[in-house]
Formats: C-alpha cells, structure tokens, sequence
C-alpha cells in the first residue's frame, strides 16, 4: 500500500463497518475509519453483555429463513461468509467459540472485549486509520465528505466511501438514524426504520398486574400468531405490555399486522406439554374449600405471573366451567396495540432498500458510495441472525468497492 492506492473512507465502526474495513486493507485500499463514538463498536459490546451470541448453528435453510422477506437478498450476502466462515474467521483472531444448547454459537469466554480487541489490533497492523468522535455530516459541493471533529468541522476527499451507520434504535451507542435524511437530501429512498426486536404495548394493564407482576418472565409458554407455527420459550411482563425473546421472534409479523388492522392478537399456550383433555381433568377433582386459585396451582403448577396473567386476560366465567378454564388455558388471547419506541429496540427494520444498490451495495444514485450493516432495508429476530448479516455486507460492500475502484472510470 502507498500513496497511489485508492483512499476509502468508511463512516461507522460496528461490525459492519470493522469488517468492511478489514477486507478493502487486505485488499489494497488505503482506509480511514470515521466514528462518531469515543470508542467503536459499542453496540457490539453492549450485545456481548451477558452472552456474546455471535451467530447460529442451524442448517441454512432455516437460517436464510430467519430473514423474512428479504431472505433472498441476504441470502447472496451470505453465500460466501456465512455462519461457518464467520466462526472460521473468529478462530483466526485466536478466540474459540462453542455451540451451545439453544443451537447459538458464542466466543469460549462469553465475552466480546477479547474479540474486538483482537480485532482491532489487526486493523491496526494491517494499516487502518480509526477516528474516534468524527461524525460524518454528508458532503459538500465539491463532494467532499464533510466530518465535524472534536477540534472543528474538516473535508475528507476520498475515492470512495463506505456508509455503515447502523439502524436507528440505541442512538446513544450510536445507531440514530441521523443519516437519513442525509441520503434523502441525495435522492436516495429510505424506507422508514421501525422497531425490530422489541416490546410490545397492550391497551393498558391493570394497576394489580403492573404493581406484582411487571419484570416478571412467563416460562415454558408457547404463543402463535392466527395459522402461524407455534413457537416455545418465554416472554416478560413489562409495565406497558410484553418483551423477550419469545416476543421479538414474532415482532415483525406482529408490527405488520398491528400497521394493518390496528391490533395483533396473540394465542397463549400457558401448558403446551398438556392437552387439553388431561387439564380438564385435572381441573374437574374436587378442590373441596379451596380457592380456585389454589387448586390451578396445586393441580397444574399455574401460580405467580402466570395466574396473574390468566386472570388479566381471561374473562370470569372461565372460572365457572372447567372444560371453558382448561380451553382458556390453551387459548389465552393477548392483544398487543403498539410497539416500543425506535430508541428501545434491540435493532430496527427499514432503511436503505436493497432495489436502491447494485449487487456490490452500490448506491445506484450516488456512484462510489457503499452501504452496509443494519442501515440495509432488512431484519432478523436475536440469536446471532442479525451480527452474520452485518458481517457479511461489510465484507461484500467492501469487495464492491474494490471492484469499482479497479475500474478506470473510478479514479479521478
């Protein structure tokens, strides 16, 4: 690498961004890396907080299939860095990682500092520039990209650029949106970030479950979505509705429906290893003196915020048949109205629409400007689906650019 080399400015430093930056040094490319941040990859770290779960270890069909509609677009970014390759390249860092029970992949120690220290030692070695507290502006009318530093606002005159800006929810990690209207002002169609991965909102609890029960898991349920699969797991309560991954697995369908009808409504499974006839049964002894809230528990287990739950939405008269409380049990309807604010969720849907790039992430408006990361029109629910996408656009926007660059046409 010397002077004559191409200069890439990539504006972002998660994932995205990191690996984008990696691939164009390996490649040749001089890189400057711009962040707004103190430090990069905070969102990265936060993920790693109590488990770093770095992708999954599902077969690839049901894996693709975690990305919903847009599972033929991630498909190709995916096709040659996909969950083995991104394992294969953490075990060159010199960290290993392990599958756990739930099928999600994590580094040995659980943690994601180790990881991203060695990383960004290699980045160091292999010639990459980060700037720490420089946020990207947009550009002038020259094209310059415009970057505001903690000593002033500065013009950066690059080759080309690589925009991995994240979505829009955790905005004081940095992901918050801001370049939006950015790429708007340019002509570039956005579509608009919603949350993912988030919480939901019922029209209003009782203040009786909010007080006892809000923070409270609900375990070992199964929920559906009207002809949808029922899915195992848990939930939590929350003081405004329903979060967890149980919760977030179904919220883009959930955030669909509640756009389109104003409302979604979940079926709950409050005893999905019992059927129906073996729960009436149970509920048909005698129970003598006793409450019936006494008797779903000594007889069924159903206690806590479970009964709090069943109580909350189930209506008197179950209680007074128990064939009626037995379907009930099975059949429990919540009725979520409202996701969670952007800035709440674990990561955001919308953003730039895969038909606005070609194949390389190139923004067909804008010639020599790269998209990566979680700034993409697409989502996944947690478990290691949305860290292997972002890999893995950083690393095709990358290979994008290059290619670009190594046309005549590209340098001036």
């Amino acid at each position: 690498m010397n002077d004559s080399s191409p200069f890439v400015a990539v504006i972002g430093g998660g994932p995205a961004g990191l690996m984008a930056a990696e691939v164009l040094a390996q490649g040749g490319a001089r890189v400057e890396l711009f962040d707004a941040m103190p430090s990069v990859g905070r969102k990265f770290l936060l993920a790693g907080v109590g488990g770093m779960n770095i992708t999954h270890s599902e077969a690839k069909g049901p894996f693709l299939g975690r990305y919903g509609a847009r599972r033929d677009q991630v498909a190709a970014l995916l096709q040659d860095f996909g969950a083995e390759e991104l394992r294969a390249w953490i075990h060159d860092l010199g960290i290993d990682t392990f599958v756990g029970s739930s099928g999600r992949v994590f580094p040995t120690d659980m943690k994601a500092a180790p990881l991203l220290r060695a990383w960004l030692k290699r980045l160091r070695e292999q010639g990459v520039v980060i700037h720490n507290r420089h946020r990207w502006l947009g550009w002038d009318d020259q094209g310059a990209l415009r970057i505001t530093t903690p000593s002033g606002e500065t013009r950066v005159q690059a080759d080309a650029c690589l925009l991995a800006l994240g979505g829009g929810s955790w905005a004081r990690l940095g992901s918050d949106g801001a370049w939006v209207p950015l790429l708007e002002t340019r002509g570039v169609h956005i579509a608009p970030l919603q949350s993912s991965n988030c919480g939901f909102e019922v029209a209003g609890w009782s203040p009786l479950l909010q007080e006892k029960f809000a923070g409270a898991p609900i375990k070992s349920v199964t929920i559906r979505l009207d002809d949808t699969a029922p899915r195992q797991g848990e939930f939590v309560l929350t003081s405004t509705g329903v979060e967890g991954s149980l919760i977030y697995a179904l919220s883009a369908t959930i955030r669909e429906r509640i756009t389109t009808t104003g409302s979604a409504t979940l079926y709950l499974d409050l005893l999905p290893n019992q059927s129906v006839e073996k729960i009436t049964k149970a509920l048909a002894r005698p129970r003598g003196s006793r409450s019936m809230a006494k008797h779903l528990h000594s007889q069924l287990g159903i206690d806590g915020a479970r009964a709090g739950l069943l109580r909350e939405l189930s209506a008197k008269d179950d209680f007074l048949d128990t064939a009626r409380l037995a379907a009930t049990l099975k059949n429990l309807p919540l009725t979520l109205v409202r996701a969670r604010p952007l800035d709440e969720a674990i990561s955001s849907a919308g953003g730039v629409p895969f038909e606005a790039m070609d194949e390389g992430l190139m923004l067909k408006q804008l010639p020599g400007v790269f998209c990566a990361g979680e700034m993409l029109d697409w989502e996944a629910p947690t478990g290691g689906y949305l860290l292997t996408a972002c890999f893995a656009s950083g690393r095709v926007a990358a290979q994008g650019a290059l290619r670009w660059l190594s046309q005549p046409r590209a340098l001036t």
